[in-house]
């Protein structure tokens, strides 16, 4: 199967489909931390060609609702429709099999709910973080390592002084997208 890893240049999940015997490359604007098939460039590039799977992780910074105090100045001078012009490429890629991941956000009002919210602590990680699956040709994630919420209360990427304020950022989510889809 020919996987594009859009948004990515750790090289995590690309790695994770190859070792599985698939044909996959990664697609930033950064060179890839890990020696392997990337393109280091637009993803416009190459989003049209014949892909079997797209899974993307597009910038959330004029998307997610962390940002919200900022939202106006983002509409004002176009960035918030940048970033939804951007998403809504990887909607309309002409590919049968795609995953889009972002935080809790505008896409679902500007697009459409998510077909799946998860967290960290569904698959083994000890954080709190919702992070939003848009899926296309593929089935929702199943939990696979289910963490009780500790003793103390809350994770250990909540402060004391806002316990909803995360830390926890984009790799876990990687490796939970790349734990299912793999």
């Amino acid at each position: 199967m020919r996987v594009l890893v859009a948004c990515e240049f750790s090289g995590i999940v690309r790695d994770a489909f190859t070792a599985k015997g698939h044909e996959a490359m990664s697609c930033d604007l950064l060179p890839t931390e890990k020696p392997g098939p990337h393109y280091q460039g637009d993803i416009m590039d190459i989003l049209h060609e014949d892909w079997d799977m797209i899974i993307a992780f597009p910038p959330c910074t004029h998307l997610a609702v962390s940002g919200s105090k900022y939202f106006a100045q983002k509409i004002a001078d176009g960035r918030q429709q940048q970033g939804i012009d951007f998403f809504m490429a990887f909607v309309n890629a002409p590919c049968r099999k795609i995953a889009i991941e972002n935080p809790i956000g505008i896409m679902s009002s500007k697009y459409r709910k998510p077909d799946q919210i998860i967290q960290p602590y569904e698959f083994g990680h000890p954080e709190s973080k919702k992070t939003c699956l848009w899926l296309k040709g593929l089935p929702p994630l199943m939990a696979t390592n289910i963490l009780s919420k500790p003793g103390c209360g809350h994770w250990s990427n909540q402060t004391k002084k806002d316990r909803t304020k995360l830390s926890w950022m984009v790799n876990g989510s990687v490796s939970t997208i790349r734990e299912r889809l793999i």
